[in-house]
């Protein structure tokens, strides 16, 4: 073989190797997303202090004629078991969530907060209006820094708090009946017998 015909193939290899490099890592990429289940995320925030946030009350919105305020990482915890979720009107699957997020509230009794992700007021409260609203404070989240400090990979997202007022548990997704049952509410349990 020729000299120039040495160096035409090895220049041909060096580049096919960024080709294959990248193909064989994008089959990786498309096998993790095809069998992982986001709801299964873990949190790097498990067992540590909820992020000192503040969400701004969402304007208008009322319950028996006195606006429902907004909340702070203050108030969580605080010696009860708190739910926390992130929510927004233009998300499909925050409706179909929804009336479990209802059900949960009445079922355990645990606090709700919500909190309003990247939303016009007017939206969230049609959405609040036309689904119902669990919420004990809800509070707003504009500009999505709260969530970008709380983790938030995608709306909903769901946190549980201890007594303590570390996140014990995260929920990526809707909830759904199986998983209020399964995961949520037993989660909740465990959570109130921490002190």
């Amino acid at each position: 073989m020729s000299e120039p015909q040495i160096s035409k193939n090895r220049n041909m290899t060096l580049a096919l190797v960024p080709v294959l490099a990248f193909s064989a890592i994008a089959l990786l990429f498309a096998y993790a997303l095809s069998t992982g289940d986001p709801s299964k995320l873990p949190s790097v925030l498990i067992g540590k202090p909820v992020p000192e946030t503040s969400f701004a009350a969402l304007e208008g919105l009322q319950r028996d004629g006195k606006p429902v305020l907004g909340f702070d990482s203050t108030q969580l915890g605080k010696g009860k078991v708190s739910f926390v979720n992130f929510w927004a009107s233009w998300c499909g699957p925050c409706i179909t969530e929804q009336p479990l997020i209802i059900e949960l509230a009445k079922r355990t009794g645990v606090e709700i907060f919500g909190v309003n992700y990247k939303d016009k007021p007017v939206d969230a409260l049609r959405f609040l209006s036309r689904y119902g609203n669990p919420f004990t404070a809800l509070g707003v989240d504009p500009n999505g820094r709260g969530a970008i400090e709380w983790g938030v990979s995608g709306m909903p997202e769901s946190y549980i708090i201890s007594p303590r007022g570390e996140i014990i548990y995260k929920h990526t997704g809707p909830i759904t009946a199986e998983s209020l049952k399964k995961d949520v509410i037993p989660a909740i349990a465990a959570a109130r017998k921490m002190k």
